[in-house]
């Protein structure tokens, strides 16, 4: 009988060796690297288990929606047990299966109003598993804002495409998106509330296989780019399914697109958004800019809700993304209310004893002071370690 194989413990190979057989590989590098995974879906699942698998240590994951049975046939990471749970939580937990020294916070929220531009800055880089474009858009500027590089995945059916972008030195999400691209996120966006509890988000078809394939993409050119390598940038990935026809497509930069410009240079305030209020923050802001100055917020604000069929109107303070469709429909007349909504905070305005949280400014946001075209823009690193718990030392 012949006898089983024993590996001495000093002989083993160490979690990393294959990858170190690269020569300009450098874990080290992959280790204190910082990412963040906006999207845990199919193509989330598919971005966090290959971070797990190269050893990527601090990770950020953002998602709303809850486990549903159509996800268990595409993402790698769920359960039939954990439907009903949060994306962000059951993919933080199973990334850290997989690799247990990756420490990883999980943020259920909207990624168009709920994150904080401080959020970007702390990331290295930024990686989308996304699918809408509302969220690409608002993604997108706040990559531009905080100079980071980010990298968009979107599948459907066998086919999918991955895309880097660095609005620093080239073209943006934005520059790729058409006319017809605009007008219907602009559809979507005059829909009266788009986050409302019972809407049925578009349904896109998709496959695990495909998910696998630009994810692969996606977490590789980040590799890549956390080593100083080229990357494709300002290119895309295309993935034909059907017929195995991939191919790299070159974007251009549009001369008018607005979405390239960041924020610079940014002043640390050691308070945070719960704790200052509108008129203690424009009053800091009139102090460096002269009286004249205004604040400007990163996503639009509700002030009220208005119905256009009887006339009423109710104050309502807060993020447009947490205004459910039960809310937008008017107590008097059942019909859809009109939000107003605000971007520009003055002198003027009827909330200056609020804080800035609690009209619908994220945590650790980066906000800008401008007096004609003069600006200023300030950090509420205050915020910084509820929003990075864990990892508010990495």
């Amino acid at each position: 009988m012949n006898e089983p194989l024993r590996i001495e413990a000093s002989a083993s190979e160490g979690r990393f060796a294959r990858f170190e057989l690269i020569g300009w590989w450098d874990q080290r590098r992959l280790s204190a690297a910082r990412v963040l995974v906006i999207g845990a879906g199919a193509l989330g699942n598919e971005i966090l288990k290959n971070l797990a698998l190269v050893g990527v240590r601090h990770v950020v994951v953002v998602d709303r929606d809850r486990v549903e049975h159509s996800n268990l046939s595409r993402s790698v990471l769920f359960r039939e047990s954990d439907c009903g749970q949060f994306k962000a939580h059951v993919a933080a937990t199973r990334a850290r299966d997989i690799f247990p020294d990756m420490r990883v916070r999980s943020i259920v929220g909207n990624a168009v109003y709920d994150l904080g531009l401080g959020l970007y800055r702390w990331a290295d880089v930024v990686l989308g598993g996304l699918d809408n474009r509302e969220a690409r858009v608002a993604i997108n500027l706040a990559a531009a804002r905080t100079g980071r590089v980010w990298i968009d995945g979107a599948i459907e059916r066998l086919d999918g495409v991955a895309r880097v972008f660095d609005p620093a030195c080239g073209p943006c999400y934005e520059c790729t998106m058409s006319d017809i691209d605009w007008k219907m996120l602009e559809a979507r966006r005059s829909c009266a509330l788009l986050t409302r509890d019972e809407m049925q988000e578009g349904k896109v078809p998709t496959t695990p296989t495909t998910a696998s394939v630009v994810a692969g993409i996606q977490c590789q050119e980040a590799v890549k780019l956390l080593h100083g390598l080229d990357t494709i940038a300002g290119r895309g990935f295309v993935f034909d399914g059907t017929h195995h026809q991939s191919y790299l497509v070159q974007y251009t930069q549009k001369p008018d697109c607005l979405a390239h410009d960041p924020y610079e240079p940014i002043e640390t305030l050691e308070a945070g958004t719960v704790h200052t209020t509108v008129g203690e923050f424009l009053e800091r802001v009139r102090g460096d800019l002269g009286a004249e100055a205004v604040v400007e917020v990163n996503q639009d604000l509700l002030e009220a809700l208005e119905c256009p069929q009887c006339g009423g109107r109710e104050r309502l303070l807060t993020s447009l993304g947490r205004v459910t469709e039960a809310q937008g429909r008017c107590p008097d007349c059942g019909q859809p209310r009109r939000p107003v909504t605000f971007h520009t905070i003055d002198g003027g305005a009827s909330f200056l004893d609020r804080t800035l949280a609690e009209i619908g400014v994220p945590p650790w946001d980066i906000l800008a002071g401008r007096r004609g075209l003069a600006q200023r823009f300030y950090e509420f690193e205050g915020d910084r370690e509820a929003v990075l718990d864990e990892l508010t030392d990495a």
